[in-house]
C-alpha cells in the first residue's frame, strides 16, 4: 500500500506519518508544498525520512500560487463573509494539484491529509483532488474508525511517546497555518471569541501601537488587473507578494479577528493576517474605479459572493468556477494603469489613480464652466426616471 501524506511537518501530519506505518504497514511518500511558509519548510524532508517515509517531497510552488491562484482569485475582489480574504482557501486546490501529480508520478492509489472532520480543508482537498482525478483514494484519519485520538493533546502525548520531533505544546495549543498570502491562528485559546489573541499571534504584521508614527507611500501598477510592480520595480508574482507583505506587516495592515461560517454549518474564529493582500484589494479596486464601466462592475460584482463561496467551499476546480473566472478574465482587459496608497497606522489610504484608458473626464466632471455638458439635459432624466414613482404614488394614494 503507497500513500501520499500532505505533510507540513506540524503536530497532526507528523503523528500520522508514523501512524499510516503503524496501522497499514503502509509505504508512505511525503509531499511538502511550499506555498510561502519560508523558515518552516527547512530541513523537512530530513525529518520526514527520519520519522520513516520512504520518500519525500517539498517543492517551491510560490511562483505558481501568485500567477495562477492568488491574481485571478484578487481580479475577482473575492472576499468571504465581507471579512476574509481567503488567504487558506485558495492554497488547497493548488496543493491538491500537485498532489494528485505525484500520486500519478509514483503509481499511488492513496492520499492521506491531516485535516479533521469539523474543518473546511478536509472538502477542499478531496473535492479538488476528485476533480482532477475522479479513481483517487483518500485516507483521512481524523474521519477513521481506526484513529483513537480525541484531541491535540493526545497527539502530543503520542508524538512525545513515540519520540517524534514536534514544536507545540500543551501550553501554546494553537494551530497556524502560514503562506505567501496570510497567516491563520485558529483553536486552542483562541476558541473563546470573547478573550483577545495573544501578542504572539503577531507573526507578519506588528502591533498596531507599534506602527510608525509616519506614513509611506507606495505605487502599484497593474496591467490587465494583475499587478506588475511597486514603486515602479517590476517583480515577479511571489516577489510582489512578499514586497506587499513587507510593507503591510510594517505599518499594521491587514489584521482581523473573525468569525466565520464553515462549509459544514459550524461558526469558527479566526484570527488572519493578510498585509499585501489587504494592500492589494483596496488599490484594485482603486484601479477599477477609473476603467471599468459601472454596468460591467455591477454585473461582476453581483458574481463576487458566489466565487468567493466556490473557493471557500472547495470548488476551484468545477466548472461554474472557471465559468465565472472567464468572465472576470474579460472585465478587466482595461484595468491598467498605477495606483497611489498611503501607508498608515494599519490602513492602506487611496491617494492617487490614473490610467491610459481612464473613464475619468475632468471636462465632463468639472464644477467649473464647460462646454461639453449641457445641466438642462438633466431635467428630462429625472422625469423620465421619476415616472413610475408618479404612478405608483397615484394609484396608492388613499381614497377621500
Amino acid at each position: 500500500m503507497k500513500v501520499i501524506l500532505a505533510y507540513s511537518g506540524g503536530l497532526d501530519t507528523s503523528c500520522i506519518l508514523t501512524w499510516l506505518q503503524e496501522k497499514y504497514n503502509a509505504e508512505v511518500i511525503t509531499y511538502c508544498a511550499d506555498v510561502g511558509q519560508d523558515e518552516e519548510t527547512s530541513g523537512i524532508n530530513e525529518k520526514a525520512l527520519k520519522c520513516g517515509a520512504v520518500k519525500a517531497y517539498c517543492e517551491d510552488l510560490t511562483e505558481e500560487f501568485a500567477k495562477d491562484y492568488i491574481f485571478p482569485m484578487f481580479q475577482a475582489n473575492a472576499i468571504y463573509e465581507n471579512m476574509y480574504l481567503l488567504g487558506t482557501s485558495i492554497a488547497r486546490p493548488l496543493i491538491s494539484k500537485h498532489l494528485v501529480e505525484v500520486a500519478k508520478k509514483e503509481g499511488a492509489e492513496y492520499i492521506c491529509h491531516g485535516a479533521t472532520g469539523k474543518g473546511n480543508d478536509q472538502i477542499r482537498f478531496e473535492l479538488s483532488a476528485y476533480a482532477l482525478n475522479p479513481e483517487i483514494k483518500f485516507i483521512a484519519p481524523w474521519r477513521s474508525p481506526d484513529w483513537t485520538f480525541k484531541s491535540r493533546t493526545d497527539l502530543i502525548n503520542y508524538a512525545q511517546e513515540k519520540k517524534i520531533p514536534i514544536t507545540v505544546s500543551t501550553k501554546k495549543p494553537y494551530s497556524m497555518d502560514r503562506n505567501l498570502l496570510h497567516i491563520s491562528f485558529e483553536g486552542g485559546v483562541l476558541e473563546d471569541p470573547w478573550v483577545e489573541s495573544p501578542k504572539e499571534c503577531h507573526v507578519l504584521t506588528v502591533p498596531v501601537e507599534e506602527a510608525p508614527d509616519t506614513p509611506e507611500y507606495i505605487t502599484i501598477s497593474f496591467e490587465k488587473g494583475i499587478p506588475v510592480a511597486v514603486n515602479d520595480q517590476k517583480l515577479s508574482p511571489a516577489k510582489l507578494m512578499r514586497e506587499l507583505n513587507r510593507l503591510g506587516g510594517k505599518h499594521a495592515i491587514g489584521r482581523i479577528d473573525i468569525v466565520e461560517t464553515r462549509f459544514t454549518g459550524m461558526k469558527d474564529r479566526g484570527v488572519y493576517e493578510t498585509p499585501g493582500g489587504t494592500i492589494l484589494f483596496h488599490a484594485h479596486r482603486a484601479m477599477e474605479s477609473i476603467t471599468m464601466d459601472r454596468e460591467v462592475m455591477s454585473t461582476r460584482d453581483s458574481l463576487i459572493d458566489r466565487y468567493a463561496n466556490l473557493i471557500y467551499n472547495g470548488f476551484w476546480f468545477a466548472p461554474e468556477r472557471e465559468f465565472i473566472q472567464a468572465a472576470i478574465t474579460k472585465s478587466q482587459e482595461n484595468v491598467t494603469g498605477d495606483v497611489r496608497l498611503k501607508l498608515y497606522k494599519g490602513n492602506a489610504f487611496i491617494v492617487g489613480r490614473r490610467s491610459p484608458y481612464t473613464l475619468y473626464d475632468p471636462e465632463v466632471v468639472t464644477f467649473e464652466k464647460d462646454d461639453v455638458y449641457n445641466q438642462q439635459d438633466a431635467t428630462g432624466f429625472i422625469k423620465l426616471n421619476a415616472l413610475r414613482l408618479r404612478i405608483n404614488a397615484k394609484a396608492n394614494k388613499p381614497q377621500d
